[in-house]
């Protein structure tokens, strides 16, 4: 009987899946062969990703519910049903989230000489001066108390704002109404307080008579101790911390808005108001309170997440920042020099691209040479233009820098700048403001699609004519990030690319799609049958008799498409490994259908970013790289770029880091067939762990290369000075 390979029942939740992820980070918190200050990292981790979860996820499910909208996912599931087992699983994950800070994270702290008062009643008298000092000298002139009735109605509450509700009485009521023989009893008001965003919310403070080493205590307990003082005619009767989460997901009709820029600037603002979808508040709050939370928010019973400790945990990441504790933390890891660019005087970064094909892998490899390669190109007087896409970019970006500067010194410089990427809309209008100024061509991609692809072209008059030089790289042009997620990218001046690269910015700036390309696959008009044609190769091989393998490497795998070819050739013998790092909707283990596939995922000190595929081809294997992920989205909705790894060196290298994160045993989970993640059984087993491997590679590499220079004085790493 021929198989269904999209039947619902092969597949899992998108939503569900993801939060399996974040569960894998979560188990991090917990792993106690983690230093201490890298369990808090993780755990403020899983905080930060849950809040995007449902201010998006979430919040696009609630629209769908709003709207009547009845049409089943992947796995069959109605955005109702997507909701319910949402609501379930994350009330669940809370708990075990705060379990484990009050159960295991408090205890270690304070047995390191770190001391964190949860609670302003745990303040022992000369603390408590303390505290109060500091709120009337650095806290009172900033807060604004807002109290609500008749004449004052209830304040909006931004989202991710903390918060203190307070039910207040006045002290001076009006003289109680007769009613029946019983007077009314005077009403209580409510109020709230926002913590004040631009200060520090942890606050050191001396420590107690008897204690050794140091303590802390958190903003908002601060406030709490001291609100009376905020509203002076009034008792406060019960005060509490509360936290709202919005829908922030932007709904922008393209085609209406005549300026693209404008349009999301106004919708940023609306992000802060949208619907409440989620209300955290402090465990044991006074009910009469949370009655008007529930009523004034119009939030349901199961979107309130009463937490047993302090709400938003993403403050552990700034304490992870705190001075001293060193024994607690990992040693910090410095991105190595590629060897390739190591450079002696009087080289620039062409010269070595006109060698050969240079692959990076960062973080391990610095960004560097990313950097350099748009500033030589600004400064060059040989270079003639300078192209290049702009996802997400840093807070102080150099390379928006060398692009303005190229400009002012007359070369022509286009860049698309991608308005679209969530949570960096605000950061990329300043930054294309300031391009246009400079005197660069900014475009804003395709209407109806975001411009993901990675990719820069420098045109460059040499003597032997024009020369072409490419960078292509599975992840953004931002040199903060990557330092923390894992990547490659491509340093060409391979004449086919370099062509692909001209005909990818003709189609972003002036909409021509070329007849053909000679190397690279783009989405959404050709990438997706280009991965139909690669799996399914590797299918009539196996038809055939003989061995076949894909090994693919990337952060999300949902698009059913690529996951039913991956059914049929898996059920045709092809042997499939998967490192998928978040959602994963394929299942394994499906007998007939998926017993020849494996999946892994990877959660470790650095976030896995690369997107690798290899296919082995009847022993002449392929090995490509993309900016995309197997999602529908990034196959149908978004420019991607996939481009080819075929400098034999290099496609060594890239095969290696697919084979040593197989061999993992260390941050590995193993994908179950319930769906569940598992951590390799190590019996027998060398300790491998990945991220680890290619820190002491780059190490190694560079140090290396060091011995072998014969003359050290000309030995330059191609770096900025810090």
């Amino acid at each position: 009987m021929a198989v269904d390979y999209n039947a619902p029942e092969l597949y899992w939740n998108r939503e569900l899946s993801w939060l399996e992820f974040n569960d894998r980070i979560l188990g991090e918190a917990r792993d106690k062969n983690n230093l201490l200050f890298e369990r808090l990292k993780f755990l403020s981790i899983t905080a930060s990703n849950l809040d995007e979860f449902f201010m998006v996820r979430v919040a696009s499910l609630k629209d769908m519910v709003n709207a009547d909208y009845k049409k089943r996912d992947i796995a069959g599931m109605t955005a109702q049903e997507q909701l319910d087992a949402i609501s379930r699983k994350t009330h669940d994950f809370a708990e075990r989230q705060y379990s484990t800070l009050n159960r295991s994270f408090l205890p270690q702290l304070k047995a390191a000489g770190i001391h964190f008062l949860m609670n302003h009643e745990d303040l022992t008298e000369e603390q408590g001066k303390f505290v109060d000092q500091y709120f009337h000298k650095e806290i009172y002139p900033i807060v604004t108390p807002m109290a609500v009735d008749s004449s004052r109605p209830f304040p909006l509450i931004r989202n991710k704002s903390l918060n203190i509700g307070a039910l207040i009485q006045s002290k001076n009521p009006e003289q109680p109404e007769k009613k029946k023989g019983k007077e009314k009893e005077p009403g209580l008001d409510f109020a709230t307080v926002q913590v004040p965003m631009g200060v520090n919310r942890i606050v050191e403070i001396p420590t107690a008579e008897g204690e050794e080493g140091r303590s802390f205590i958190l903003l908002e307990q601060i406030i709490e101790r001291n609100i009376h003082q905020l509203f002076l005619n009034y008792t406060v009767i019960a005060a509490h911390p509360y936290r709202v989460m919005r829908n922030a997901d932007l709904t922008i009709d393209e085609d209406e808005a005549a300026d693209l820029l404008t349009e999301i600037e106004k919708q940023l603002k609306k992000r802060q108001w949208g619907e409440a979808i989620r209300l955290e508040i402090e465990e044991g709050c006074d009910k009469r309170l949370l009655k008007i939370l529930k009523k004034e928010l119009a939030i349901k019973d199961e979107d309130i997440f009463a937490v047993n400790g302090p709400l938003d945990l993403t403050f552990l990441m700034k304490f992870y920042g705190t001075k001293g504790f060193a024994a607690l933390r990992n040693p910090g890891y410095t991105p190595q020099p590629v060897p390739e660019i190591v450079t002696r005087e009087g080289d620039t970064i062409f010269d070595k691209i006109r060698q050969g094909d240079i692959l990076l892998h960062h973080p391990y490899q610095t960004f560097e040479p990313v950097v350099d390669f748009v500033r030589q190109a600004a400064k060059d007087k040989d270079v003639l233009a300078i192209k290049q896409t702009l996802y997400r970019v840093s807070s102080n970006s150099p390379i928006i820098a060398s692009l303005a500067e190229a400009a002012e010194n007359g070369k022509q410089v286009t860049v698309l700048v991608e308005l679209k990427a969530r949570f960096d809309e605000e950061n990329n209008i300043v930054w294309a403001r300031k391009l246009e100024q400079a005197g660069c061509h900014v475009i804003y991609g395709l209407m109806g699609l975001k411009t993901h692809s990675k990719i820069t072209l420098v045109v460059r008059r040499e003597d032997d004519g024009i020369r072409r030089y490419v960078h292509l790289a599975t992840g953004n042009y931002n040199d903060s990030t990557a330092k923390l997620y894992t990547d490659t990218g491509l340093f060409t001046c391979s004449v086919p690319v370099g062509e692909d690269a001209t005909a990818v910015f003709n189609m972003l700036s002036g909409y021509s799609e070329p007849l053909s390309w000679n190397r690279l696959a783009l989405a959404p008009l050709w990438l997706r049958n280009r991965f139909y044609e690669l799996i399914r190769r590797e299918r009539r091989i196996a038809e055939g008799g003989r061995p076949a393998r894909i090994i693919a490497k990337m952060n999300s795998l949902c698009d059913g498409g690529i996951i039913s070819e991956l059914y049929a050739a898996a059920a045709a013998g092809v042997q499939i490994d998967l490192i998928v790092r978040g959602i994963c909707c394929l299942k394994v283990g499906v007998p007939g259908v998926s017993e020849n596939i494996r999946v892994r995922s990877l959660v470790g000190d650095f976030l896995e970013h690369a997107r690798i595929f290899y296919f082995e081809n009847d022993g002449s294997p392929e090995i490509y790289m993309a900016s995309s992920d197997w999602m529908q989205r990034n196959l149908d909705h978004r420019v991607e770029i996939l481009f080819p790894i075929e400098d034999p060196d290099l496609m060594k290298k890239a095969k290696e880091i697919l084979d040593v994160q197989l061999a993992d045993t260390v941050k590995a989970r193993i994908l179950q067939a319930d769906g569940t993640y598992a951590r390799v059984d190590k019996r027998g087993k060398e300790l491998l762990c990945a991220q680890d491997y290619f820190c002491e590679q780059a190490v190694a590499a560079y140090q290396k290369l060091k011995e072998e220079k014969e003359d050290t004085r000309t030995f330059v790493p191609m770096e900025r000075p810090e």
